[in-house]
């Protein structure tokens, strides 16, 4: 019998806030800011007067959503290298 697995729940992968970086192909910073701007919202718990991001496939393939509607950084200006 599988008393164990029965009564587990199945809990979904996830992944701290610079994992989900790198998986979206983005810095840190980045994803803070997405996150500020609310260009993004994954699951959250509050700690202590901040915010510990639980980020899942689902919140990463939006990630990668938001990465690709994206425009280029600014451009250099002219006579700069």
């Amino acid at each position: 019998m599988k008393a164990g697995r029965d009564h587990k729940m199945k809990r979904k992968k996830t992944y701290s806030t610079p994992q989900a970086a790198r998986k979206i192909g983005i810095s840190f910073i980045t994803l803070h800011r997405w996150l500020r701007d609310g260009k993004i919202e994954p699951q959250g718990i509050p700690l202590e007067g901040r915010t510990l991001w639980l980020w899942t496939d689902a919140d990463i393939a939006k990630g990668r959503k938001v990465k690709a509607a994206q425009k280029p950084g600014p451009k250099r200006k002219a006579g700069r290298p």
